[in-house]
């Protein structure tokens, strides 16, 4: 299967223990379809990068320090989820596993056609989700003054937090949405938009390029002029991003 749109994967690997997340990685790193692979040794972390982040397929250990991997799973409990695989050595958390949602249960050790199985079975579902992402509605509806209006989501240049409303800039106008950054990012085509900041996201196709400032933070160059801060935590998954984007539109 070669790389696509449709079966592009953004890998998370969550496991406590070095050598384990270093021996995914290498696996995940000769698949041709896999864009990115990061990596988080808790629980606690991983919930954070789901959210900002939006992996697609994440490999999560069971038995980690605080936070294991039923613990992040109920913490994302009602919110849109990536594709779960459960990566363990103990084989008596299965069918929890697969009660939480988990598409497959790896028993380590595992060897290399098991662990292609799962890949397998993992693009398919991810394809799958995607179908049928696009075919949702790709409009927001923005309240104000007892009206609604709609902004077409792809026209959307970029989205700054302000307390507990979003403001969405589109064409050079801006409209005030009572949501959280957060919640919106999870309605947003990660495939398009990108979290810079904790406060802002940007629209991958409005960055016109990079720049370095006098006081040494990178900022992103939008089409329309602006220039917006991007947090050491955002850069290198932006980067990657950027890169990836623009090989898919050589490839296009």
């Amino acid at each position: 299967m070669q790389a696509n749109r449709s079966t592009a994967i953004r890998a998370l690997i969550v496991d406590d223990e070095p050598l384990a997340r270093s021996n995914l990685k290498m696996l995940l790193r000769h698949d041709p379809d896999v864009e990115s692979v990061q990596e988080c040794a808790s629980g606690a972390e991983a919930v954070q990068e789901i959210r900002s982040a939006r992996p697609n397929l994440v490999f999560l250990d069971v038995q980690m320090p605080e936070c294991g991997g039923f613990d992040v799973l109920g913490q994302l409990q009602g919110e849109r989820q990536p594709v779960i695989v459960f990566v363990t050595a103990y084989d008596a958390h299965a069918l929890r596993a697969f009660d939480a949602g988990a598409l497959d249960y790896l028993l380590k050790p595992f060897d290399d056609a098991r662990f292609q199985l799962a890949m397998q079975r993992a693009k398919q579902k991810i394809t799958l989700q995607e179908n049928i992402s696009q075919q949702e509605p790709q409009r927001l509806a923005l309240r104000s003054l007892g009206q609604v209006s709609y902004v077409q989501i792809p026209d959307i240049d970029w989205v700054e937090a302000e307390d507990y409303y979003v403001r969405v800039h589109v064409g050079g106008k801006s409209h005030l949405l009572r949501r959280s950054i957060t919640a919106l990012q999870r309605e947003l085509d990660p495939r398009t938009f990108c979290r810079i900041h904790r406060s802002t996201i940007v629209n991958l196709r409005r960055v016109r390029g990079l720049d370095l400032s006098a006081q040494g933070e990178y900022r992103v160059l939008l089409d329309g002029g602006e220039r917006l801060r991007v947090s050491r935590k955002f850069r290198k998954e932006l980067k990657a991003r950027m890169a990836a984007c623009g090989s898919a539109q050589a490839q296009a």
